[in-house]
């Protein structure tokens, strides 16, 4: 499996961080997690382009998740692709069907599939995972791949999560904020690290990253490592991790 990162940022992004997307290859199969504004612009970047991603699973529907959708579906439907399938938690048919009330000129465009999902195992565009509920201001999903990676979603670090991705190849996690800010719902390198501690995962990469962590990344591991003695890095946009 190959793990493209095509956007580490937050709802405030840089110029050098998108918003949250990443993509997932393995063999003939893409799944674009998430697709916050951005991601379209990251795709052809990627040299893998928009017309090559005909699914696309949500994390939870805040809007630096899912901003890119429409004009995902928009871009396949100009480019004479037919289908786009859209999965996510419990109202993700309602978040699309707003989306067509007020874009209504892209209804019937193309066949447009959803399917809304809970904590369980699942098959999406030939992917094996299990999903999990996790700790946000709106229901959000972390997913699993087998034992080769773990996506967090945007969460608190809490040790459900943990177990649950405990064994994992690669560990995405949110860390968006330094230790000297105050946040709900995300967490900081010193609350991430007190629940990575006494866990096992091959690498960790910290994403949803806001301008406040710019300058300041060394500081963040260093507050990590005081807990956590395995691998962490900071993901990139556009960084690529083959997973085995």
């Amino acid at each position: 499996m190959r793990v493209t990162f095509l956007g580490t940022g937050s709802a405030m992004p840089t110029g050098e961080r998108y918003q949250s997307a990443t993509l997932l290859r393995d063999d003939d199969r893409r799944l674009l997690v998430d697709c916050g504004a951005g991601t379209l612009q990251r795709l052809q970047q990627s040299g893998v382009g928009y017309e090559a991603v005909a699914t696309v699973l949500l994390t939870h529907h805040h809007l630096d998740h899912v901003a890119d959708l429409f004009p995902l579906l928009k871009a396949r439907w100009l480019a004479g692709e037919e289908h786009l399938t859209v999965v996510g938690p419990r109202g993700t048919k309602a978040l699309v069907d707003g989306l067509f009330e007020v874009h209504d000129y892209l209804d019937g465009r193309i066949d447009v599939s959803i399917r809304e999902i809970a904590s369980g195992e699942h098959v999406i565009s030939g992917f094996d995972l299990s999903a999990r509920e996790v700790r946000h201001s709106k229901r959000t999903l972390a997913y699993r791949f087998d034992d080769r990676l773990t996506l967090s979603g945007d969460t608190e670090a809490f040790e459900g999560l943990a177990d649950f991705a405990d064994g994992s190849a690669v560990f995405v996690h949110d860390c968006s904020f330094p230790d000297d800010v105050d946040v709900d719902n995300h967490p900081t390198p010193t609350e991430l690290g007190n629940v990575l501690s006494g866990h096992e995962y091959g690498r960790v990469y910290l994403t949803h990253l806001y301008p406040h962590t710019d300058g300041r990344h060394d500081e963040m591991l260093d507050a990590i490592a005081a807990q956590y003695e395995g691998e962490v890095r900071f993901a990139e946009d556009l960084m690529t991790v083959r997973v085995s």
